[in-house]
C-alpha cells in the first residue's frame, strides 16, 4: 500500500440554492458539506518542509463556499458535489481525488443525517 495525504474540511454549514426545497420556498437550503482531497505527498515533511508543499485548507473551505456560484440552482445535490470537485482539480494539480459529503439540513426532523457521499478520481488528461 503507498502512503496516502487526506487533507479535511469538516461540516461547514453553507446555504445552497438546491433540490425541491430551495425550488418550492425559493431560499437556499442549509447544507453540511465535509471534503476529504487526497492529495500527493512528498518524500518527507521535515519542519522546514514550505507552506507551498501542500495545499491549503482554506482552498478546501472556499470550494465550498465562496467558489459556488451565487444565485445558482443546484436541482440536485450530487451537482454542488460534483462543483466542489471540479473546483479543486482546477485549482491544484496535485489534487488527486476528492470526496464530498453533503449533508441536507433542512429535511433532517430527528438529527438525522440525509444526503449523499460522492468521490471523484482525478480525470484523466486529454489525449493519455
Amino acid at each position: 500500500m503507498r502512503d496516502t495525504l487526506t487533507l479535511e474540511v469538516n461540516d461547514l454549514v453553507v446555504d445552497v440554492l438546491t433540490g425541491i426545497y430551495s425550488e418550492e420556498t425559493g431560499k437556499p437550503q442549509p447544507l453540511r458539506i465535509s471534503i476529504a482531497a487526497r492529495y500527493q505527498i512528498a518524500d518527507r515533511y521535515e519542519p522546514d518542509t514550505p507552506l507551498d508543499a501542500s495545499k491549503n485548507y482554506m482552498d478546501l473551505k472556499f470550494a465550498a463556499s465562496g467558489g459556488l456560484p451565487q444565485g445558482v440552482h443546484f436541482k440536485l445535490i450530487e451537482a454542488v458535489a460534483d462543483h466542489i470537485c471540479t473546483t479543486l482539480f482546477v485549482q491544484d494539480a496535485r489534487v488527486e481525488a476528492v470526496t464530498i459529503k453533503i449533508v441536507k439540513l433542512a429535511i433532517a426532523e430527528a438529527d438525522e443525517q440525509i444526503g449523499i457521499t460522492l468521490h471523484r478520481e482525478r480525470p484523466a488528461a486529454h489525449g493519455a
